[in-house]
């Protein structure tokens, strides 16, 4: 979790003077050989985007630089659920932060929307306005040449905090506002990634109960950060919740940010809603505008949860 900054410090680390033109040449490369790694003629580079900025917010969020390296250090593979099956996912030794592999419309999606997303967590941390914004700590690229056969491997790998870090999570939904094709009918296993239909199912049984000023604050960080995220035609995200039931909490956290809503996003909502492949045109299309579904998105997440009061009194 990240401390509040209390001062100018932190935002100013972040925001440019004028216009953008500070973030240009923020990104820093290096090359190194690893004789550990490989006997031949190996060559890794990796360049850090936004290496101040990034900086500046792990300097706010982390123990410090050199922890958050002997973290990365570390790494074992991870099978993300609910992630696509074909997208490399690894998670620190020490459970603090999770990697995990973009695609290049992703990687050029947050580059060129990164001035508003280190803009709204300065604002955010420094006026102390709830957020439930997963952090992004690190974006890289990672180039290794040289392999045998002349293979050379890239990748894009994007570092963020573990909202369950030190927690223990009797059950975790992702949850997106929809019901259409969001049941998750194997629930064997722990920690198994249950959807929104599942939460839905469970209100019923086991009713998941916020006391009236933490759903207030809990409504205000969607709100706010839903209204961020539109803003940039970002859609598609989800509400990543963890129930920490040893300590009688809720852990939140909007995850999978990246996606805007481009033209062919806008095409496809189109025919959907058109009916010409088939189909009702009364049901909502899978892909909807950024602005449909951060209001969808909103009355979702509190018709989820139900408010008690804090204070009971026999009058």
């Amino acid at each position: 979790n990240c401390a509040v900054a209390s001062n100018n410090q932190f935002e100013e680390s972040f925001l440019p003077q004028e216009g953008h033109s500070e973030f240009k040449g923020t990104h820093f490369s290096f090359s190194f050989d690893d004789e550990a790694f490989s006997a031949d003629n190996t060559k890794f580079s990796v360049t850090c985007y936004f290496a101040r900025q990034f900086a500046a917010l792990r300097k706010k969020c982390c123990p410090g630089d050199i922890d958050y390296i002997r973290s990365l250090s570390r790494c074992k593979r991870w099978s993300a659920q609910g992630g696509k099956s074909n997208v490399y996912f690894a998670k620190t030794m020490d459970e603090r932060f999770i990697i995990k592999q973009v695609t290049k419309t992703e990687l050029d999606s947050f580059i060129g929307f990164a001035p508003h997303y280190f803009r709204h967590l300065a604002e955010s941390l420094t006026s102390r306005s709830p957020t439930c914004l997963a952090k992004i700590m690190g974006l890289y690229q990672v180039n290794i040449k040289g392999l045998k056969g002349g293979r050379e491997v890239k990748m894009d790998l994007m570092v963020m905090e573990n909202i369950f870090f030190q927690r223990t999570i009797s059950r975790v939904y992702d949850l997106k506002g929809s019901v259409r094709s969001r049941y998750n009918s194997d629930t064997s296993g722990h920690n198994k990634v249950l959807l929104d239909s599942n939460l839905i199912e469970a209100q019923h049984t086991n009713p998941i109960f916020l006391g009236s000023k933490a759903k207030q604050r809990m409504e205000r960080a969607v709100w706010n950060d839903t209204s961020f995220l539109a803003s940039l035609d970002v859609m598609d995200y989800s509400l990543l919740v963890g129930v920490d039931e040893r300590k009688n909490e809720l852990v939140i956290g909007i995850i999978d940010f990246l996606r805007q809503y481009t033209w062919d996003k806008q095409l496809e909502t189109w025919v959907k809603a058109s009916g010409i492949l088939g189909g009702s045109k009364n049901e909502a299309p899978t892909v909807i505008s950024p602005v449909q579904y951060k209001k969808r998105f909103r009355k979702a997440m509190s018709r989820y949860f139900l408010a008690v009061p804090d204070d009971w009194s026999s009058s």
